[in-house]
C-alpha cells in the first residue's frame, strides 16, 4: 500500500496541498481520507460506466449474428454480456494485483489513457451532433477540449506503445523481460523468480495489446465524427433523427422539501392530470 506511486502516496500529496489552504496540519487526516474516498469513487464510477457501455457494445456486436442479443431488455443477453465484461475487468485487475512491477505502475497508465480516450470519443460524438444541427458557431466549444484530449492522450499512447525505454514502453518492457528469460536469467529487476518474470511478459503483452486496441478504436471514432461534422457543415446542417419533444407530465417541488403552496399546487396538478405511471430503469 505504501510503495511510491500507490494510492496512499497520492492521497498524502493531496492532503498536504489541501491543508495549506483549509485547516492546516490538524486537518491532514481529514483531507487524506477525503482523497482516498475520491480516488475510490472516481475509479468505481469509471469502471461502472465503462462496463455498461462495453456491455451494450458487446450485445450489439453479438446481435449481428444472434439478433435476439440486440434486445437490451432480454435478460439472458444482458446477464451474459455483463458477466463477460465484469470477468474481463476482473482479469485485468487480477493481472495488476499480481504484477511483480506493482499494479499501480502497470494499470494506472492504461486506465488513465482509456479514461481520457473515452472523453475524446464523447466529445467527438457531440461534435458530429452539433454540426448536424447546424450549430457551427458553437463548435469551437467542443473542438478545443476535443483537440486537447485527443492530442495529449494519443501522444501518451504512442509513448506507451513505441518507446524504447523499458520504464515507459509496454513493448520495450515486454522484450527486455523476454530476452532475460531466453538468456537463462532467474531474476530481472523487481521480478525475483522465473514465474514473476513470466508474469511480467504476459502482463505487458496484454497491456500493450490493449493500448493499441484502445487508441485505434478511439481514432476511428474521432476521424469518423470529424468527417461527418465536415459533411454537415458543408451543406449547412442536415436533418437529425431526434424524436419530437414531449412535455413532461410530472410535477415536483423546486426544493428538496415541498412548501405548503407547492403541496397545494401538486394536489391540484394530480387532480387535473392524474398520477403518472412510473416505470423502472
Amino acid at each position: 500500500m505504501s510503495r511510491t506511486g500507490g494510492a496512499p502516496t497520492l492521497a498524502v500529496g493531496l492532503a498536504n496541498i489541501m491543508q495549506q489552504f483549509i485547516g492546516g496540519p490538524a486537518m491532514m487526516s481529514f483531507w487524506y481520507h477525503f482523497a482516498i474516498m475520491f480516488e475510490a469513487l472516481f475509479i468505481l464510477t469509471a469502471v461502472d460506466a465503462g462496463t455498461r457501455v462495453a456491455r451494450f457494445m458487446l450485445q450489439d456486436a453479438i446481435g449481428t449474428v444472434v439478433p435476439r442479443f440486440k434486445d437490451t431488455s432480454w435478460r439472458p443477453a444482458a446477464w451474459i454480456c455483463t458477466g463477460l465484461m465484469v470477468g474481463a475487468w476482473g482479469a485485468i485487475l487480477l493481472m495488476g494485483v499480481s504484477d511483480p512491477l506493482g499494479g499501480i505502475n502497470t494499470l494506472f497508465p492504461l486506465f488513465g489513457i482509456a479514461n481520457q480516450l473515452l472523453a475524446a470519443i464523447a466529445l467527438a460524438v457531440c461534435l458530429a451532433i452539433a454540426a448536424r444541427r447546424g450549430q457551427v458557431r458553437y463548435l469551437w466549444i467542443i473542438v478545443v477540449p476535443l483537440a486537447f484530449a485527443a492530442v495529449v492522450t494519443v501522444t501518451a499512447s504512442m509513448y506507451k506503445i513505441f518507446s524504447s525505454n523499458p520504464k515507459i514502453g509496454y513493448w520495450a518492457q515486454h522484450l527486455a523481460f523476454r530476452e532475460a528469460i531466453a538468456s537463462g536469467e532467474t531474476s530481472f529487476g523487481t521480478a525475483g523468480t522465473p514465474q514473476a518474470m513470466a508474469a511480467v511478459v504476459r502482463n505487458t503483452f496484454v497491456q500493450g495489446s490493449l493500448s493499441i486496441l484502445f487508441v485505434t478504436l478511439a481514432l476511428v471514432v474521432i476521424v469518423a465524427a470529424v468527417l461527418a461534422a465536415w459533411k454537415s457543415i458543408s451543406v449547412g446542417g442536415r436533418p437529425d433523427h431526434e424524436e419530437e419533444p414531449v412535455a413532461s407530465r410530472l410535477y415536483a417541488p423546486a426544493g428538496l422539501v415541498a412548501t405548503p403552496a407547492e403541496k397545494e399546487l401538486e394536489k391540484e396538478w394530480t387532480e387535473a392530470v392524474g398520477t403518472p405511471a412510473r416505470s423502472g430503469h
